[in-house]
């Protein structure tokens, strides 16, 4: 794995998909999101993992954590790369005898909330 010689262009339509705090960060320090960016490629092409699982390994990461902001980020990018709904909701039920049943519920509804966002608009 290279890694690129330098930093992305952030300008495409996923910036509109994040979060203003994300995008605050981006104009003030755009070499830390530069550099976050190439770390999370290198990461995600680190082995076989096509798009879609990483997508829920990330959303699974997210539940277990209780973090409902990451939740539904994951949860929509699982969605564009073609992840079935319902396996969404089942890393919710997975994780229920980890992260107890108030933790699952909420995760849950963050991804239930993400679909219906995702379908809707």
């Amino acid at each position: 794995m290279t890694i690129p010689a330098r930093p992305v262009d952030h300008a495409t339509a996923a910036d509109e998909r994040r979060p203003r705090s994300w995008q605050r960060l981006s104009e003030e320090y755009s070499d830390v999101v530069a550099a976050y960016d190439i770390l999370s490629d290198v990461c995600r092409h680190a082995g076989p993992l096509d798009q879609s699982t990483v997508a829920l390994v990330k959303l699974a990461v997210s539940v277990g954590r209780g973090a409902g902001r990451t939740v539904h980020s994951h949860a929509k990018k699982a969605l564009r790369a073609g992840a079935d709904p319902q396996a969404l909701r089942q890393i919710a039920l997975v994780a229920l005898p980890t992260v107890g049943l108030p933790a699952a519920l909420d995760a849950l509804r963050w991804i239930d909330e993400s679909i219906h966002e995702a379908t809707t608009g």
